[in-house]
């Protein structure tokens, strides 16, 4: 049985379809024969795994008596038995008919989960700065682990980013303790100030002191994405008062931080910058 996600390999290019294409999916490794009773009950079920699993896994074929070198050289005593290949090495191993069930927590063991997946790539669009097309991801990874801290951690970043801070703050206020959660309580001031913003423009333009007013600015440059220029702004504003509304201007500017992420250049910059302004 071939089919996109089964194959049939041979001494000949086991090396191809099993070592070097198990550096980017995880191979598993069926070893059998025509005469053997337990492999044509074994075989079918890794078959059935394989297609329902839709490409998590290669499920590759190995006939030990056509391929007596690769039974040698993997330690084939007897058959059926099944190996794992990940990143070009084997990981793991099980011998002889298993439960259905056994089968699906080795495959589990070995194959990424599909919320991973999800976050992995949604972790990968926030640091290419698409977060319209992360938020998509954060939120596939949460229907399947609702929750995950890392990717509702993540949805709070993508919501901030689109200046949406009542969502944020919905997500920031039930927030599973985690070890996430620092970072989430970071995002916390930013999420409930962009949540209030019509208070605080209210508030503000009733004082008219022009500190004030930068504030209420960089706050609506916030809201609009332009998240460089509110942030020189809030440092222009610790320039003149680092204590700033009792320390409300230095947590916005730790928020816009953290919601940006440690491998933004532009965090390392304003960090930098923060740092000089405050200490």
């Amino acid at each position: 049985m071939t089919s996109e996600f089964i194959i049939d390999v041979s001494e000949a290019d086991f090396e191809y379809h099993v070592i070097t294409y198990s550096q980017n999916i995880p191979v598993v490794v069926d070893f059998w024969a025509e005469w053997c009773g337990p492999c044509r009950v074994i075989g079918p079920i890794l078959g059935r795994l394989a297609e329902e699993a839709q490409g998590g896994f290669r499920l590759a074929k190995v006939n030990v008596d056509e391929n007596p070198n690769l039974a040698l050289r993997y330690n084939v005593r007897s058959i059926p038995i099944v190996k794992a290949f990940k990143e070009g090495k084997m990981i793991a191993e099980f011998v002889g008919v298993q439960p259905e069930s056994k089968i699906r927590e080795f495959l589990h063991e070995i194959t990424p989960d599909q919320s991973d997946l999800n976050l992995e790539k949604g972790q990968s669009l926030l640091e290419m700065q698409q977060p319209i097309e992360a938020e998509s991801s954060f939120r596939h990874a949460l229907d399947i682990s609702p929750t995950n801290s890392a990717a509702l951690l993540g949805l709070a970043r993508c919501l901030l980013l689109q200046g949406r801070g009542s969502e944020a703050l919905d997500l920031l206020n039930n927030f599973p303790t985690s070890k996430e959660f620092g970072s989430a309580e970071k995002l916390h001031p930013l999420a409930k100030k962009l949540s209030q913003l019509d208070t605080e423009r209210a508030r503000i333009e009733a004082t008219g002191a022009p500190i004030d007013a930068a504030f209420l600015n960089s706050l609506r440059l916030i809201k609009r994405g332009n998240i460089e220029a509110a942030m020189d702004g809030l440092l222009d504003i610790l320039r003149e008062d680092k204590h700033y509304n009792d320390g409300e201007a230095r947590r916005i500017m730790v928020a816009l931080l953290e919601m940006l992420g440690d491998n933004n250049p532009i965090t390392r910059q304003y960090r930098g910058e923060l740092a000089s302004v405050l200490f």
